[in-house]
């Protein structure tokens, strides 16, 4: 609440401002000029700007360009001069000197928008500046949308915010679609995903993530399926493509490395749009051949082709954004579109060049090393103030600072014509938790967030996972000892009854290599994990206990169960006998007994677990899920009213396993865990009592469906296009909607963190 109270301040403050405040010529030019950034390629009236013969594309080496790579090296000069400074103490420093710093505070209080963030205020820069919406759209009352790399969905929120505060769209009907890194599929790395499933969250349905469910728009049957996808629009008249990935340690080679998703993002706008309509994409510096080579295809594209640095862009990065105006249509560029689909794919920029030197008009070239020049100056002129105020700067200079962040603001604000939007006007209706939500101490809602110096970070690298984690944030929580059982404080209560077993559905895709994600932990500790299986000699699965942990034993868990039988039974006035069903042998749950009190005890063998060779699956390896699956179908099959079940699990990261667990909080009173599990397996046990028949009838059909289609896919028998040898496996089968509501994720990530942190303890003392 303060924070809102303190955006409404200062707005207030600004609305002060701009009252009584007469800005001086020169500082009202150096606002102004902020939201000027712009170069715009001019075409010669001679037409000497046309595309080579596709027969020559993609066929000659790629060329450096000199003076662009002696701007690179001038630019990476200074850059270099970085190295040595603490990541996030330099960023608080460029924030607090960013002049368009105040932006986003302003925007939020007055315009109440909608995930309002820097991408959010760039991209209505870009409507405010640009004719980016069709005229004839406008007057037909028809648009339609692509948004590509588009997480966490900021550009789809400005653009409703601007459709429902402008007197001119009002009767316009808008349509959208996204793509983006699918931010709940596990082997999609923190590195190149966005966590932040606002919105993702309430607006599933429009987003496409291929029919492997990554969301990896760099696969060419992906690029094919969009088209369908997106089929039911009539026409398309704007594309964006807002992607990029984490690059801060390799900084000096961004462009080239992110040159082949420029390629796709590019391809897959020339194929999806319509004549007449817009394409903005996010870039970088220009320097390499590969970018001049697509300035150029899009300068033979469309009409206008326009390099934008929106004053909400830190100018001390090379973010510029390339806006192209009235697309004159695919059959221009068939021919050479044909071969871009043909050779689509992550290295399209990494092969021979699109055009060879010679292909380049010198024209061309003259005007684009001026935007680069141009937009070098402007960022090496911020790099260079910003260290020159990094060593220390005076009040008169902070509070100069602090007068032109204000002053820019208000220019925002009244440049743009910022309105206020009820949030009931907002696309998301706010009815599904985020999983970011759940999961942001450690589950950053951007992407990878970076710690320490450049070359601090380059040292750690050098580390071992065990000098990783003693210097790292969770250092303290892995190392202490465990005085208690873990799992005893969470509880789901069930049964669940708030379920839609009716529109369930089965997604698969290819078979995980890695759980690298999860919607459901701390990607800090997964990642701990995952270095730590993959560099230890030790057995993972059977790690020997710590002589100095309190470890959940049978006699407290039974003990547990029983008294919660026994209080069930009392509430019911039910006193028949109660069974548990224990998935393990005796031996490994140390008890040789039939009956503990009034329970009697059935044991039967539990999954399997992976073996070492599949060590970073976790519970993805997909035999495991479907002996898993297979111990659930058994259970409802077996189990009679009030009854308990204890259930050993590896872990519960992937989105099938967490499904198990939404099928038990469906069908039980209630669902807790213990960890370690006292049948041996490093992992939890979970402690479901209460069984409810009723509730198990309505899910188990689907439940045996699902553990049939595993064995399917397993075999390989999933049609002729499946490969054998399990290359496909079920990926969810549960929708994330229903996953996300409830305590479930929040019950899953306390246990998921619970089971990592015991295996670090223990691997952190083999």
């Amino acid at each position: 609440m303060s924070s809102g109270n303190g955006a409404r301040r200062k707005v207030r403050k600004l609305q002060h401002f701009s009252n009584t405040v007469a800005l001086d010529p020169e500082t009202l030019a150096e606002i102004q000029g902020l939201f000027r950034k712009v170069r715009s390629y001019v075409k010669p009236a001679s037409g000497e700007w046309c595309l080579p013969d596709p027969d020559v594309a993609l066929r000659q080496p790629a060329e450096q360009h000199c003076r662009l790579q002696a701007l690179k090296a001038s630019l990476n000069d200074v850059k270099n001069q970085l190295s040595d400074k603490n990541v996030q103490v330099w960023h608080q420093h460029t924030n607090s000197t960013n002049r368009a710093g105040a932006v986003i505070a302003a925007v939020r209080s007055a315009a109440n928008a909608e995930i309002c963030t820097q991408a959010w205020c760039k991209f209505s820069e870009i409507l405010g500046r640009f004719s980016l919406l069709p005229e004839e759209a406008l007057q037909n009352g028809e648009l339609n949308t692509v948004h590509l790399c588009e997480a966490p969905g900021a550009f789809i929120t400005a653009l409703n915010h601007y459709i429902k505060t402008s007197e001119s769209m009002r009767y316009c009907d808008w349509s959208w679609a996204a793509n983006t890194l699918n931010p709940y599929h596990e082997a999609n790395g923190c590195s190149t995903t966005i966590a932040d499933d606002r919105l993702i969250a309430n607006t599933l349905p429009w987003w496409f993530f291929g029919s492997d469910n990554t969301g990896n728009i760099m696969i060419q049957k992906h690029l094919l399926e969009l088209q369908a996808f997106v089929a039911n629009m009539r026409t398309v008249e704007v594309v964006t493509a807002d992607g990029s990935f984490d690059c801060q340690e390799k900084p000096d080679e961004q462009e080239a490395l992110v040159a082949s998703l420029h390629y796709c993002e590019a391809t897959a706008a020339l194929l999806l749009l319509s004549p007449g309509g817009s394409f903005v994409l996010k870039m970088f510096t220009l320097y390499e051949h590969s970018s001049v080579c697509l300035l150029y295809l899009l300068n033979c594209c469309f009409s206008s082709v326009n390099v934008f640095k929106p004053a909400t862009s830190k100018s001390g990065n090379s973010e510029v954004y390339v806006v192209c105006l009235n697309y004159e249509g695919k059959e221009v560029v068939r021919p050479l579109l044909s071969k871009l689909i043909r050779n689509y794919g992550p290295q399209l920029a990494d092969r021979e060049a699109l055009f060879g030197n010679s292909d380049l008009p010198e024209s061309f070239l003259k005007q684009h090393e001026e935007v680069c020049s141009y937009f070098t100056r402007l960022q090496v002129d911020t790099i260079t103030e910003n260290l020159r105020l990094f060593g220390g700067m005076s009040s008169e200079q902070r509070q100069w600072l602090d007068f032109i962040r204000d002053g820019t603001a208000q220019e925002y604000l009244h440049r743009f014509q910022v309105s206020f939007l009820q949030r009931s006007r907002w696309i998301s209706r706010n009815t599904v938790s985020p999983a970011c939500c759940s999961v942001s101490a450690g589950r950053p809602l951007g992407q990878n967030k970076q710690t320490g110096s450049f070359n601090e970070r380059r040292e750690l690298q050098t580390l071992s996972w065990r000098e990783r984690i003693e210097r790292g944030c969770h250092a303290a929580s892995i190392q202490k000892h465990c005085a208690e059982a873990r799992g005893t404080g969470s509880v789901l209560q069930g049964p669940w009854s708030r379920c839609h077993v009716d529109s369930w559905y089965v997604i698969a895709g290819a078979a995980l290599l890695a759980v690298k994600n999860s919607a459901f932990c701390e990607v800090g500790l997964l990642n701990h994990l995952n270095d730590a299986l993959m560099d230890t000699a030790a057995d993972w699965i059977r790690v020997p206990r710590c002589d100095s942990c309190h470890d959940a034993c049978w006699a407290s868990i039974m003990s547990d169960v029983a008294g919660l039988c026994v209080t069930k039974a009392d509430t019911d006035g039910d006193n028949k006998q109660r069974q548990c069903l224990v998935f393990g042998s005796r031996s490994a749950w140390g008890t040789g007994e039939s009956q503990q009190g009034d329970l009697v005890l059935t044991f039967s063998e539990e999954p399997s677990v992976p073996h070492r060779g599949l060590m970073t699956l976790h519970d993805g390896e997909p035999r495991y899920q479907q002996q898993l699956l297979a111990c659930v179908v058994c259970s409802l099959q077996t189990l009679t009213s009030g009854d308990a079940l204890l259930l050993p699990v590896f872990a519960a990261l992937t989105r099938v396993t967490a499904a198990v667990v939404f099928c038990l909080h469906v069908c039980f009173s209630s669902v807790t865990f213990r960890c370690p599990s006292p049948s041996g397996i490093t992992g939890a046990v979970l402690v479901c009592v209460g069984f409810c028949p009723e509730a198990a009838a309505r899910i188990l059909p689907v439940v045996t469906d699902v553990h049939s289609r595993m064995g399917q896919l397993l075999r390989g028998e999933e049609g002729k296009n499946v490969p054998s040898g399990c290359d496909s496996q079920v990926l969810q089968f549960v929708p994330m909607e229903e996953l996300l509501t409830g305590g479930l994720t929040d019950f899953l990530r306390t246990m998921n963190s619970e089971i990592i942190q015991q295996k670090l303890h223990l691997l952190m003392q083999s």
